[in-house]
Parts: C-alpha cells; structure tokens; sequence
C-alpha cells in the first residue's frame, strides 16, 4: 500500500496548471500509480476549470465588456473617414456556447503506459513519461541513470535504476530530493517503499537506499548530494558534476 503522497499544496498547484515540468512529472506519474490522489487531481482540476470559466459576477462583466470593446474596434475607421462598419457584439456565453458545439478531437493522447527496459530489465511506468524516454543511460556500477531535459536552472530530474542488492551510498541534501518509486522496492534507515510512494527529504534527513531485487525510480534535485560516510565521501568536491 503507497503510504506516501504529495501534499495537498502540489496536488491543487498541479491542477492549476503552476508547478514546474520536473514536479509535474512527479505529480502526473504518482497520480497515475494512486487511486486515492487520481480523484482528488480530478476534482482539483474540475474545480480549477469552474473557477476559470465561471469567475464572479464582477470579472464576468468585465470579460463581457472587454471582449465587445474588442469586437467593436474592428470597425476599421480611416482618419478621413468617421463612419465605421457596424460589427454584431456577441456575448461571451454565447462564444462560449459555440466552443463547446465543436465536434470532439479524433486526435485522443494514448494515455497507454509505457515500457522501458535498462540492463536487460524491463519495466512499466506511466505515460507522462513519453516524451522524455529517448535519452541515453548513463552507468556506473550498479546504479544508471536516464537525464530529463527538463530546463530548469539548477534542478535536475532522471530516470534512477539500481540494480538488484545496490544501494546508494549514505547521504544527506544540500537542498531537496523528490523519488517517486515506480517499480521494485526498496528501503533505508525511515521505512521500507512501494511503487507508488512520493518521498521528499531535504537537510535534515541522512539515509542510504538499498533494493533487494533492484528498483527504478524518478528523482528530482536542485542541489548535489552530500556523502557522509566511507570512500563516497570523495565525491563531495565534485558533487556539482555528478548530481
């Protein structure tokens, strides 16, 4: 059973349409994976979609005259010429009305779920994913990763494999990590997870990943990791490069 999950703040910034592409991901897929946060998305976002097509009466007045002012001065008037071409004022609902006439798209998205094998391994993870799948694997021992272009300063957001009894070695956060499990399992020193399961730790947590039969994941960084313990700690002087 998924135990944990994005908080309501990203669930309602995602039905608004706000967050960053990275953090998207991460809602879309989860939300993909949840049952429970799945309807509470489409309520948001039915919510969000009322909200903006049916603002209060102060802010529909004003759409109303705005979008006839805007008719209205498409009479072209010449400046020799003060008689301008009668333009029809149509209101809002009416427009409204019409857009929704339209027949409905043929072009449906394939929501399908996709598969994505890395050393042999093949693995189901959710459609948002679909566009960002032709990159290559980088490897290194028993840890790869798929890097997202994702345009975002400092953040970084990937595809994480680790194969079966890897782990990660101990660390902590310069700034946050986000992992959305979406296959596998694996455990550290706060709990053991499922796929399914949105985890956010940041400075104040220190923990080491471990997977018994390997897992894939989907991580997003603003900063580099921080190793605290053994020979990993070498890489810190080098963190910016690598994370």
């Amino acid at each position: 059973m998924i135990k944990h999950h994005p908080q309501q703040e990203l669930l309602v910034s995602h039905a608004n349409g706000v967050l960053p592409l990275s953090m998207a991901i991460a809602v879309s897929a989860h939300c993909a994976l949840c049952e429970t946060c799945r309807e509470q998305l489409a309520l948001l976002t039915e919510q969000a979609a009322n909200s903006a097509l049916n603002p209060d009466g102060a802010h529909a007045h004003a759409a109303k005259q705005h979008i006839g002012q805007e008719l209205i001065h498409t009479a072209h008037i010449d400046a020799g010429n003060t008689q301008a071409t009668n333009v029809p004022v149509m209101d809002i609902d009416d427009m409204l009305a019409q857009i929704m006439a339209q027949p409905a798209a043929t072009d449906v998205p394939n929501n399908a779920p996709l598969d994505v094998q890395v050393k042999q391994q093949h693995y189901t993870v959710p459609s948002v994913f679909r566009q960002h799948l032709a990159r290559p694997w980088q490897i290194l021992g028993k840890v790869s990763r798929m890097r997202f272009d994702v345009d975002e300063m400092n953040t970084r957001a990937s595809l994480l494999h680790i194969d079966a009894q890897g782990e990660i070695p101990q660390h902590t956060h310069k700034g946050y990590e986000l992992t959305l499990l979406l296959a596998g399992a694996f455990s550290d020193l706060n709990g053991d997870y499922v796929p399914g399961d949105f985890i956010v730790l940041d400075s104040q947590h220190h923990h080491s990943p471990k997977t018994v039969d390997g897992c894939l994941c989907y991580t997003v960084l603003d900063a580099p990791l921080h190793f605290t313990k053994g020979l990993s700690k070498l890489l810190n002087p080098i963190g910016e490069l690598i994370y």
